[in-house]
């Protein structure tokens, strides 16, 4: 689950194998914490036992599972140093999310705002790069070289004047993410299912040109907010010249 673009919720996609931090050596109240946000969301029910980690995972996860009666949490290790009212925030938003409740917004809200915070963005940004697992693949495709598109567009578009990051086909023909660019270790990862005859070489184009322009657009912070498309970065997406007709074509794919 993400909150406003924030992964929180059950997952164990960026988990590494690195010590952890039991309930018997978090810092004192959190335990206490998280029964009192039990008993705001389910008042009159018995809380489950409750065990607390810290975990070393690649990025600012933090997860809730129920196991045999047994509530299992494990937060970010960057979050050790959060504020009391950011970690009862995580508390609500866990718990929340466990028994299908509301999520309260003001308790959102705070959790974007220090997620979102220059210091915790710079410590994630690092901590990623270090932990992270980023597999890539080779650039050349049976039908399309990335790396021979990339400096095409670069010249068409950015005067040659962008840097080229990693280029790689993702390892699956995935509809669900098409294509992203990852700053942690500056590479683009385009679907491998534009790798194909089929596909006119305008869309795998226009695919590519959108991550570019996340090199030169980068997210901002807009009070406690991403911004991850500006108007700059919606603007200049429609210089490409095939937009509509690539637009249309993704549209049945």
């Amino acid at each position: 689950m993400k909150v406003d673009g924030f992964p929180i919720g059950i997952s164990e996609r960026d988990e590494v194998t690195t010590p952890c931090y039991s309930d018997l050596t978090v810092r004192a109240g959190l335990l206490e914490l998280f029964h009192e946000e039990h008993r705001q969301l389910r008042p009159g029910a018995a809380a489950p036992e409750l065990k607390i980690e810290f975990f070393a995972f690649a990025n600012v996860n933090n997860t809730i599972r129920l196991r045999q009666g047994r509530l299992l949490v494990r937060l970010s290790d960057l979050l050790e140093g959060a504020p009391d009212l950011v970690l009862r925030a995580i508390a609500h938003i866990l718990l929340a999310k466990m028994y299908r409740k509301p999520i309260d917004r003001a308790h959102s809200s705070r959790y974007r705002k220090y997620i979102a915070s220059h210091e915790v963005v710079s410590k994630a940004h690092l901590v990623r790069q270090m932990r992270g697992r980023k597999r890539l693949n080779s650039a050349r495709g049976r039908m399309y070289d990335l790396d021979a598109i990339f400096d095409d567009l670069n010249q068409r578009f950015f005067y040659g004047l962008m840097g080229r990051p990693r280029m790689s086909w993702s390892r699956s023909k995935t509809r669900r993410i098409l294509g992203h660019y990852d700053p942690a270790h500056n590479a683009i990862i385009i679907s491998r299912i534009f790798d194909h005859p089929s596909v006119p070489r305008y869309a795998v184009e226009y695919i590519l040109y959108h991550e570019m322009l996340h090199l030169k657009h980068p997210v901002r912070l807009r009070g406690s907010r991403r911004c991850v498309h500006s108007a700059e970065f919606r603007a200049e997406e429609k210089l490409f010249p095939d937009w509509r007709r690539a637009e249309a074509w993704l549209k049945g794919l």
